[in-house]
């Protein structure tokens, strides 16, 4: 058994190819992962798709085989070609797989750094692998301890605190460009997790709000769970929106975009939108006096927080680090120990079967049998004493899940 991750983010593909790789519900990811775990080779999968990320997350007997199967299927679903696909991933393997992953959930890889929502999205991810039976043991085992690795670092640094999701970084840069906001109107379209993050920091900043969504009750709702200036407002008003204020957010789920050029109308003002959904909800414009920033257009923002907190990070890293080790010390008592204390047991039954029937056929006297077990115990003692140790060193690495299989079966263990 081996670790693989296929990753694509912020740091290796652009946004226009994070779109076409981005799963907007779970009915995709489901038929996806259904189609992974086709493959002999592939035990247990997850898929973490966010608008900076997507990554598999698999436990797998071989990782060539296995990267070139999904990267093929990806790119049948997303038409990019697989030459492409493969010059852009990251592969991770093993131990560089488990210490990404610690390092995604607790959001050092992120496209701002320390933010809050990475570790709730990928253990989403991991509860709906396994409700679905697409992960079991092997990939639970590495994501409660990465779970674990996350909150390390947010009890030992800073990280966490302050401007810290692409939200947040939006609502700073729209602060920056409007220096007074008195009177100042946004426009919030959708009502997910990223919106309501966007609307708490507009509030917080002074801005008013108007929330506009397809799911007119959920607008509805989150307006009246917040306090401050905020409405919901029906979709069918959002033409009438666009057109009538100068700051706009959008953050939908949608598959294509929401906004396009035939929705808009002539206006007096400059307009700021920010468009933080991935896919995209505004489409390629280009109109005077509308300017529209991605997710990845927000970097200058990003670069400074990243300054900010270097030295927290540092500490998060080694935290990382350490942890990656202390799972594999972990894997060792869940693995091997048991292993050896099974041989062990084993013996015993068999010299204590075997004494039995000296005493019975009078091979040996009543007297002499607990000495002839201090013997037997012995010799089992001195001969098994090497293949433990053995066994003890072979657990530090991370295939030693095929070691202990393979032991199991010499010694006729079951493998529970």
């Amino acid at each position: 058994m081996e670790y693989l991750i296929i990753s694509f983010t912020h740091k290796n593909t652009s946004i226009e190819t994070r779109e076409k790789l981005a799963f907007t519900n779970d009915l995709e990811k489901e038929l996806f992962l259904k189609d992974i775990l086709k493959n002999e080779a592939i035990n247990e999968a997850i898929l973490v798709s966010t608008c900076n990320r997507v990554e598999f997350i698999l436990s797998v007997s071989d990782t060539i085989n296995s990267s070139s199967f999904v990267l093929n299927l990806l790119s049948n679903r997303s038409n990019v070609m697989q030459d492409e696909l493969e010059q852009r991933t990251d592969i991770y393997k093993n131990e560089d797989a488990i210490h990404h992953l610690f390092t995604v959930v607790s959001s050092l890889d992120s496209l701002v750094v320390g933010e809050t929502q990475i570790a709730g999205q990928v253990k989403d991810a991991y509860k709906f692998s396994l409700k679905k039976e697409f992960c079991s043991i092997k990939l639970s085992r590495v994501l409660n301890y990465a779970f674990k690795c996350a909150a390390k670092v947010r009890q030992a640094t800073s990280l966490g605190t302050g401007s810290v999701s692409v939200a947040s970084t939006a609502v700073l840069k729209a602060k920056e460009i409007y220096k007074d906001v008195s009177d100042m109107i946004a426009i919030v379209i959708g009502a997910g997790e990223m919106s309501e993050i966007a609307i708490k920091h507009l509030l917080k900043s002074n801005f008013s709000v108007i929330i506009c969504s397809r799911n007119s009750q959920k607008a509805k709702s989150l307006a009246s769970s917040l306090e401050g200036d905020v409405i919901a407002q029906p979709y069918s008003k959002l033409k009438e929106l666009l057109n009538s204020k100068r700051l706009l957010f959008t953050a939908t789920s949608a598959p294509y975009p929401i906004i396009t050029k035939d929705m808009i109308e002539d206006f007096s003002q400059e307009r700021n939108w920010f468009d933080i959904a991935v896919p995209r909800d505004i489409q390629n414009l280009n109109i005077q006096n509308i300017n529209i920033f991605s997710v990845d257009d927000l970097q200058g923002i990003i670069n400074e927080n990243i300054n900010l907190r270097e030295d927290a990070a540092i500490i998060a890293y080694r935290i990382v680090k350490d942890t990656t080790k202390e799972f594999f010390v972990w894997l060792k008592t869940l693995s091997v120990e048991p292993t050896i204390k099974k041989i062990y047991e084993k013996a015993n039954i068999i010299i204590d079967k075997k004494l039995k029937i000296a005493l019975k056929k009078s091979y040996i006297s009543k007297d002499e049998e607990e000495n002839v077990h201090k013997l037997c115990k012995g010799i089992l003692q001195e001969f098994l004493h090497s293949s433990s140790t053995n066994l003890r060193e072979v657990s530090n690495n991370i295939q030693c899940d095929d070691t202990i299989q393979i032991a199991q079966n010499i010694f006729g263990l079951s493998d529970d």
